[in-house]
């Protein structure tokens, strides 16, 4: 039965938090599975039960679909248009690092100094990614991007497998670096994101199956999914304001700072 076996003691407080920093840094350029590993360090956090972790990606799922809905039905409407093959062919690299490499970056995940190192290069690649786009103002839309710039978008995204690498961040970077405008390279990131967060919760279904959700605590699997797509689509339209006007890389004194404090507690430990 779905309505049986996981975890009780998820609280309507918790599921609202958990559900709000997920639609935060799935979004925002600062690695939501990076946070997740420093929460889990540091403050001794729990990771959530897997059944709500699948719900609140679906939350910023629908936070995309709400963002995008242009795009979305305009590729529904002309499947074989040249954004579809753009994104199919950068969905490539995830795809085979899920199927191939997942196993391999298991034991990342428990290492605050491999989260550390990944965001400082997360910090680099967002300043390096603005520098070079303010100098050859990237201007390709889907018509000019050619399938070797969906491939090295792809191939970031692919990297963002590590914790502390954000997929956003980099996506929209190599973007950037490859000489798409700056909302098409934005635009391009977050649709990419799609078929990214509907495949992690297809590959984990047949465990959610297995844990299901404890009838007497429906509700913070209602809230959460529904926090996280509400604070992922204000994540992705600051995203969005941000690339616009060129200061993405306001992220990157973040990600530095972050990384300070997490290779601190590394050493400490």
């Amino acid at each position: 039965m779905f309505f049986q076996g996981e975890r009780e003691d998820l609280t309507l407080f918790q599921a609202i938090v958990l559900g709000a920093v997920q639609g935060l840094t799935e979004f925002l350029p600062v690695s939501s599975s990076g946070h997740l590993v420093i929460f889990q360090h540091i403050f001794a956090i729990e990771e959530p039960p897997l059944t709500f972790d699948v719900l609140v990606h679906l939350g910023t799922l629908i936070a995309v679909f709400v963002a995008f809905w242009d795009d979305i039905w305009g590729i529904l409407k002309k499947p074989f248009c040249r954004l579809t093959y753009l994104l199919i062919v950068g969905c490539i690299p995830a795809g085979l690092a899920g199927f191939l490499l997942a196993p391999y970056f298991e034991k990342a995940f428990e290492s605050l100094l491999v989260v550390g190192i990944a965001l400082i290069f997360t910090g680099i690649l967002l300043s390096l990614s603005e520098n070079l786009s303010k100098k050859h103002f990237g201007l390709k839309e889907a018509d000019e991007t050619g399938f070797s710039d969906a491939i090295f978008i792809g191939i970031l995204q692919a990297l963002a497998i590590i914790p502390g690498l954000s997929r956003s961040g980099s996506t929209i970077a190599a973007g950037l670096i490859a000489g798409l405008d700056r909302e098409f390279a934005a635009r391009f990131s977050f649709l990419l994101s799609i078929p990214v967060i509907i495949g992690a919760a297809i590959f984990e279904l047949s465990d959610v199956f297995v844990t299901g959700i404890a009838a007497n605590n429906i509700l913070p699997y209602i809230l959460g999914p529904l926090t996280a797509a509400i604070f992922g689509f204000f994540a992705i339209k600051v995203v969005l304001g941000l690339v616009r006007r060129g200061k993405l890389s306001y992220f990157s004194y973040y990600c530095w700072i972050v990384a300070a404090i997490t290779l601190f507690w590394y050493n400490l430990g």
